[in-house]
C-alpha cells in the first residue's frame, strides 16, 4: 500500500531558490569557483578553467612561491535601472583559485590563452627554480 501524497507548490518559482540556499556550501567560494578541468599530459599539465562572463582583461595570473593564482575581477554597473529582481544568480566581483604547481616551475614556461569564456593554461612538469611573485601573459 502506496501512503504518498503528491503536493503541488504554492510558489514554484521559489523552489530552486530556496533549494539553493540550503543545500549551496556556505564558503567563500560558494558562488565564485572557477570550475577547472585538469589534464595530465606528457609534459606538463593543461588546465581548462571556466571564467565566463569576464574579458581577457579582466583575468590575471600570478605564481608566488610554487602557487599559481587565478582571479578574474569585474566591477558591477553602477547605472540606474527601473524594476527589482526577483532572482539574481549572476556573479559580479572577483573570484579567485590557487593550485600548487611546485617552486620549480618558471613563470616563462607556463602558457596562457583564453577563447570563449574558458581560460586555457599549460604547465610543465618540471622548471627553473623562481621564489618571485611574477605575472602570466593571457595571448
Amino acid at each position: 500500500m502506496n501512503n504518498l501524497v503528491k503536493r503541488t507548490h504554492t510558489f514554484p518559482i521559489f523552489d530552486d531558490f530556496f533549494d539553493d540556499f540550503f543545500q549551496r556550501p556556505l564558503s567563500k567560494n560558494g558562488m565564485n569557483c572557477m570550475r577547472t578541468d585538469i589534464q595530465e599530459v606528457e609534459n606538463g599539465y593543461s588546465l581548462d578553467i571556466d571564467v565566463p562572463g569576464y574579458g581577457k582583461d579582466d583575468i590575471k595570473i600570478s605564481l608566488d612561491n610554487g602557487y599559481l593564482t587565478v582571479e578574474a575581477s569585474q566591477e558591477e554597473n553602477k547605472e540606474e535601472k527601473t524594476g527589482h529582481y526577483l532572482r539574481r544568480e549572476r556573479f559580479l566581483g572577483t573570484a579567485a583559485r590557487s593550485f600548487y604547481v611546485g617552486e620549480d616551475i618558471a613563470q616563462a614556461d607556463i602558457k596562457a590563452s583564453y577563447d570563449k569564456g574558458i581560460l586555457k593554461l599549460f604547465v610543465p612538469k618540471q622548471g627553473t627554480n623562481v621564489k618571485a611573485k611574477q605575472y602570466i601573459d593571457i595571448e
